[in-house]
């Protein structure tokens, strides 16, 4: 389990250059695909059932499309579909 988890850590890190000169919509969906990807394998590795797989993958979308923290007042921007960005308490 050691062994995945550093090797997956050293892909995320080599794949990072190739995020550089997205726009933010394209960033917006490579984060969403991403953190639904990953959502989906962590669940498929401990073994869940369907239902929270799919939840699972939603959550790892909805993580992937948050491009901003703003830890003094506890608010997090989220981007949105149509290019603009949502501003709501972080979950």
């Amino acid at each position: 389990m050691k062994h995945l988890i550093i090797g997956g850590l050293t892909a995320s890190l080599l794949a990072l250059p190739g995020c550089y000169g997205m726009t933010r919509q394209e960033s917006m969906v490579v984060g969403g695909l991403t953190g639904a990807a990953l959502g989906v394998v962590t669940a498929d590795m401990l073994d869940a059932n369907r239902n929270w797989t799919i939840i699972a993958a939603l959550a790892g979308a909805a993580v992937g499309t948050q491009v901003a923290v703003n830890n003094a007042t506890n608010e997090c921007a989220y981007a949105r579909a149509d290019g603009r960005y949502t501003v709501r308490p972080c979950y």
